[in-house]
């Protein structure tokens, strides 16, 4: 936690419990990193070969899994091992750019 956060915190501008996120919340957050990946894969598609594709979806699909298989273990609920999952994947993989 920042120090941000425990102002918030003691000034009750946070909730006091978890709150649901709908799914579109976590895509529309996340729509610079879709943009931004399928544009490489569309590309790489068309330029190298569809199997270029496949790799870097089968990439993107077993980080997906690794990062469920983490939250879940850490007992994360299924709706927040999903969430918490795609919306790392995309995170992690903008590091780069």
């Amino acid at each position: 936690m920042t120090r941000n956060h425990i102002e918030l915190w003691h000034e009750r501008v946070l909730l006091s419990g978890p709150e649901r996120i709908r799914f579109w919340t976590v895509l529309r957050g996340s729509l610079l990193p879709i943009l931004v990946w399928t544009g490489v894969a569309c590309f790489v598609y068309f330029v190298y070969n569809p199997l270029v594709a496949v790799v870097l979806g089968g990439l993107f699909a077993l980080s997906f899994i690794v990062g469920f298989g983490l939250r879940r273990r850490a007992r994360h609920s299924v709706r927040c091992s999903v969430y918490g999952a795609l919306g790392g994947v995309l995170d992690k993989s903008m590091a780069g750019f």
